[in-house]
């Protein structure tokens, strides 16, 4: 199992709209609306590196309003 944390700027306004969506993927784990440098916070988990790529990539990142992303991959858990 592969996991990152995603840290994600918003378009203004659309942190709660964009932090509803986000919980609507199945690779979303946790996913939280923040203050400070970001304006939300994601767990996501995947089978794979390769998968959590593509979940990042693919679904996180063409979301309307999503601005810009921050990754950090999970080297070793709990």
């Amino acid at each position: 199992m592969s996991s990152a944390f995603v840290l994600i700027n918003t378009e203004i306004g659309f942190e709660d709209s964009l932090l509803a969506e986000l919980k609507k993927l199945e690779n979303i784990k946790e996913a939280y609306v923040t203050y400070g440098v970001y304006d939300i916070v994601a767990k996501v988990e995947a089978e794979s590196m390769d998968k959590l790529k593509d979940v990042i990539s693919q679904n996180i990142r063409r979301l309307e309003k999503v601005r810009s992303t921050l990754t950090m991959i999970v080297v070793e858990g709990k």
